[in-house]
């Protein structure tokens, strides 16, 4: 091996010693955070399926303002303008539907495993 390939290889390590950490940051202490997208008057995705003490993270890109509301009062994120978004752990297995206060006719469910 020259030292030309030496250094590039030796180069290559902090990447790979780094893509751990990386892995750890986008699942939040082992939880995963599950981005849903709300657009055009809809949730998207509209139908998630996580694990218990996973996040759902809810962001408006609308111009209109948007709730996310469970049906069972477990979770309402209030006015969510464009922009702005919520944040919900979901400690809780079952299946839970949720919907926006302002639009009623955008839903979606979770389920928690």
């Amino acid at each position: 091996m020259t030292n030309t390939t030496r250094r590039a290889v030796l180069g290559l390590v902090p990447g790979f010693l780094a893509a751990p950490a990386l892995i750890r940051a986008a699942h939040a202490g082992g939880h995963l955070r599950l981005p849903v997208n709300i657009q055009g008057n809809a949730f998207n995705p509209n139908t998630i399926e996580i694990g218990q003490g996973d996040y759902v993270v809810f962001t408006n890109a609308d111009g209109a303002p948007h709730t996310a509301t469970a049906r069972d009062g477990f979770f309402d994120s209030g006015n969510l303008n464009r922009g702005d978004s919520f944040e919900v752990r979901m400690t809780q297995t079952g299946t839970f539907d949720f919907f926006c206060r302002i639009h009623p006719s955008m839903t979606g469910t979770i389920t928690v495993t």
